[in-house]
């Protein structure tokens, strides 16, 4: 019984430590499946070129970014953890005499930015290509489009040419947009060199996010570099909250598995005796039948331990799918610390084989 309170308890540990190890990844993950998660925008001060920047050709007018100017410096610091970035400049323009909200960015990074969004046709196209396209879903159903068609956009007497590449269903109001490559928009606009805000997504802790987002805003004096915060502390109260149960669970499981070896243990007390009795007639010392006796239940820690570290690997697998729907990268480190806790739990539930120092070999030799 003790060694299959052992096994079991180990298997749970191991795969909650499996889990432990992971969880951070996995909730990364998870949430970089929101989209961005850090924006750049026009500071309070910014006046690109030297002077204030307001266009008509802009939604709501806003001040303007210099490309040149921030482009650059987030290339620079651009690390593993940035998943994605893209500029952004919108318009309203008109398609077949309808008005149209017209999002220039880098249509080759939409993917990865926004990887929730489904697409029908192609769903990568070159940031240089500025005859293709992407709409909506709402905007195809308005105007009959499918991949491969034709829409043409007007703007203050400009237009342009697009065919569709690929049909956006986002869930949101992006379905009611059509999005071109950047330079496209900043023409239509008379916007050359001009954005008005920079999307990234961000891997990693909300420390580590804000952290990127300091240096890239000492890098870029003047401009609002921030991420958004429903997402970053969202992110981290439940990765915190996560963490919590999983250790408060795996305390509760090495309390009740030292309580079930310690019930084991005093059953076995009691049964040995007669063997203990035997020992100290023919000569044993204490310290060396209870040396005898830890031995025996350090070796069952042991092996439960390393049998249920074996089954916890398989049920890490199984919760992985479970939760986040895909594996949990195996930890070997998860071993060592399994058996050793095994070991520690099993030693502990012994306690009462110090019962069998004060057997008297008299008292069992003549069968009372």
């Amino acid at each position: 019984m003790a060694l299959v309170a052992v096994i079991s308890g180990a298997a749970v540990i191991s795969a909650l430590l499996n889990l432990e190890f992971d969880v951070e990844r996995k909730l990364t993950q998870e949430f970089r499946l929101l989209g961005a998660n850090l924006v750049i925008s026009p500071g309070s001060s910014t006046q690109p070129g030297g002077t204030a920047s307001q266009s008509p050709a802009t939604l709501s007018s806003p001040t303007l970014m210099s490309a040149a100017a921030v482009l650059p410096q987030v290339e620079r610091l651009r690390t593993r953890d940035v998943v994605a970035s893209a500029p952004y400049l919108y318009i309203v323009a008109r398609a077949h005499d309808t008005p149209v909200v017209v999002a220039g960015t880098w249509l080759d990074e939409t993917r990865p930015l926004e990887p929730t969004w489904k697409f029908q046709g192609n769903a990568i196209v070159s940031r240089d290509d500025a005859t293709q396209c992407f709409v909506g879903r709402d905007v195809a159903r308005q105007f009959g489009l499918a991949p491969g068609g034709q829409v043409e956009l007007h703007y203050l007497g400009r237009s342009a040419q697009l065919r569709v590449a690929g049909i956006v269903d986002a869930g949101g109001p992006e379905d009611s947009q059509v999005f071109v490559n950047l330079p496209v928009a900043q023409t239509l606009a008379g916007l050359e060199g001009q954005i008005q805000v920079m999307q990234l997504s961000v891997s990693g802790t909300a420390a580590g996010i804000s952290g990127y987002a300091d240096e890239l805003a000492n890098s870029l004096s003047g401009y609002d570099v921030r991420p958004i915060r429903q997402v970053s502390e969202a992110e981290g109260n439940l990765l915190n909250r996560t963490r919590l149960l999983i250790l408060s669970m795996i305390l509760l499981i090495l309390v009740l598995t030292a309580l079930c070896v310690l019930a084991t243990m005093a059953a076995l007390a009691m049964e040995r005796r007669a063997d203990v009795g035997l020992m100290k007639a023919l000569g044993g010392t204490i310290s060396r039948i209870v040396g005898l006796f830890l031995a025996e239940v350090g070796a069952l820690g042991a092996a439960g331990g390393l049998i249920g570290c074996i089954a916890g690997e398989t049920l890490a697998q199984w919760m992985g799918h479970r939760v986040f729907g895909t594996s949990i990268s195996p930890r070997w480190e998860v071993f060592p610390l399994t058996i050793a806790l095994m070991i520690a739990v099993a030693m502990a539930g012994a306690l009462p084989l110090r019962r069998l120092g004060k057997v008297k070999p008299a008292v069992i030799l003549r069968g009372e």
